[in-house]
């Protein structure tokens, strides 16, 4: 009987984390213009975001957004190969140090 309660506050927690998903992903270079809107993260969300943003857009920074408000108006100023090097969770070539 005590095993219940215990599996409704399980239930309850599991319906209110899906909604803690961000719904709009925003870049702000380091001027503050809007330079990334849109549903889709644009970077690589599993790895850490000071590893793979800098990559995208140096210098910039993410916000996510709960809500979708004009998010449906995707804006992208993002460097193609940057992007997409980022969202596979690549790295950048270092240099050979002689």
């Amino acid at each position: 009987m005590t095993a219940l309660p215990y599996a409704a506050v399980a239930l309850v927690a599991t319906l209110f984390s899906q909604s803690a998903a961000a719904s709009c992903y925003l870049v702000y270079g380091p001027d503050k213009d809007l330079v990334y809107r849109a549903p889709e993260p644009p970077i690589d969300m599993s790895r850490q975001i000071h590893e793979t943003l800098p990559l995208v857009a140096p210098g910039s920074t993410l916000v996510f957004s709960p809500d979708n408000h004009g998010c449906d108006l995707t804006i992208n100023k993002l460097p193609l190969a940057s992007a997409q090097r980022a969202m596979q969770g690549g790295r950048p070539a270092r240099a050979d140090r002689s």
